[in-house]
């Protein structure tokens, strides 16, 4: 049981905050950001880094696009897979996906920073929610930091805002799902990671064992970003009297169909249950325990 909350946790993580991307390297109004990048297709004469900066502004450009989400997680002798398929506002971060898991399915949507989940059938009275309610309701901004690591793809798009050419190194090229993409190797700070918050820097350091993280990007020949993949290695916090069991974990995230329709609608309010304060309860009690 331990080993297998320990997957859920690090499972949650790798989707959200773990999956590192491209930030945005600041735009100018005038067809150039500030890191010295031009238009959408030209790139000649900018520097790796520079390119890879770009990359947000570059694909939040396409509006929308279609995702797929691989994550592998293992701990203990234990592996959990999770696959996810949807679409996204690149621009606003809105996003509907389906994720399949240990058999089971679960329906994702993002609005206006808030996440829902429809829990299957065979969890509800596991998570004791209310008769009648199928879909959990989960606001990170209310979480205080206690359990940060539940959000949204669209966070993805907020670490790579400092890169320096130091942290940056082109790979080649590669064909992926038969678009060319150039292969880049990034370095990205825990620091970035925490947003400022230095205490959750410091946690973060611990629990990774690094100040900084691997990030392979591809980018096609406009400079949007293709597909995504990070290796992690995690030293969840376990409380007293428990064994520390390490987390590894490769999460792969892929954009294709840019263009595509992606109109996301809040789930019925009769059907849903908001579970913020009980997650960052729960979150609390397993810090002090």
């Amino acid at each position: 049981m331990a080993a297998k909350r320990v997957l859920g946790v690090a499972t949650v993580l790798v989707l959200t905050a773990g999956v590192a991307g491209c930030s945005d390297g600041g735009d100018s109004g005038d067809g150039k950001s500030k890191d010295g990048a031009k238009g959408a297709s030209s790139t000649k004469g900018a520097s790796e880094s520079q390119v890879v900066r770009a990359a947000y502004r570059k694909t939040t450009a396409a509006d929308t696009a279609r995702m797929t989400l691989a994550t592998k997680a293992a701990a203990a002798g234990k592996t959990v897979t999770v696959r996810g398929t949807g679409v996204m506002d690149l621009e606003d971060g809105d996003s509907t996906m389906t994720m399949t898991s240990q058999g089971q399915k679960i329906e994702q949507r993002v609005l206006d920073g808030v996440v829902y989940q429809k829990v299957p059938a065979g969890q509800r009275a596991q998570l004791d929610l209310p008769a009648g309610k199928t879909w959990m309701k989960i606001d990170p901004a209310r979480l205080n930091g206690s359990n940060g690591q539940v959000n949204d793809p669209a966070e993805s798009f907020a670490f790579t805002k400092g890169v320096t050419d130091r942290d940056v190194t082109k790979v080649g090229t590669e064909t992926i799902d038969g678009t060319r993409t150039t292969h880049y190797r990034v370095k990205v700070t825990v620091k970035d990671l925490a947003k400022g918050d230095q205490a959750k820097a410091d946690q973060l350091e611990k629990q990774l064992g690094t100040s900084a993280l691997p990030l392979e990007m591809w980018l096609d020949d406009e400079g949007r970003l293709r597909q995504e993949t990070i290796k992690l290695t995690l030293s969840p916090r376990t409380g007293e009297g428990q064994k520390e069991q390490t987390v590894t974990s490769t999460t792969t995230l892929k954009f294709t169909d840019f263009g595509t329709e992606a109109d996301v609608e809040a789930p019925p309010a009769a059907d849903t249950v908001d579970v913020t304060k009980k997650l960052a309860d729960a979150s609390k009690a397993q810090s002090t325990t």
